[in-house]
């Protein structure tokens, strides 16, 4: 039995190792329209005519977006930060979140099965501490 998971791990990570990341056409286009934009959604209230920002969008040189902040009338919520596993493929490594106080609160690193869906989220602490680890399962019926 370990001989046989043994034989059954290494193929899985030769397959990962040698896998190439397939991005479609259309992922492709629209990121080309997004290459290092800033994309900015304001708010307007009806009766007042004030005006707020409500959310900021910040895409890299392959238009992946990198940071995303969501604003209140009384200044930041909440921002995300977003690392990539590769220049191409575009499958998130890892996600910061901070708080309103732009501190970080939670890190989220993943991982993926050789056929691009995620395998497992891990859920860690600001201080590194692991908190939690996420499995994804995909079932499919016949």
């Amino acid at each position: 039995m370990k001989r046989y998971l043994l034989i059954v791990l290494t193929c899985i990570a030769a397959s990962l190792a040698a896998q190439e990341v397939y991005v479609s056409p259309e992922t492709l286009a629209k990121r080309e329209k997004r290459k290092n934009l800033t994309v900015k959604e304001w708010n307007t209230n009806d009766r007042t005519h004030t005006r707020w920002l409500d959310r900021v969008k910040v895409y890299d040189e392959q238009g992946r977006v990198i940071e995303e902040t969501e604003y209140a009338t009384y200044g930041q919520k909440w921002r995300l930060t977003y690392e990539y596993t590769d220049a191409v493929g575009g499958k998130v490594a890892k996600e910061v979140e901070y708080n309103d106080k732009n501190r970080p609160v939670r890190i989220r690193k993943y991982e993926y099965n050789a056929n691009g869906t995620k395998a497992k989220q891990y859920n860690y602490l600001p201080n590194g501490k692991l908190e939690s680890v996420k499995v994804f399962e995909y079932i499919f019926e016949k």
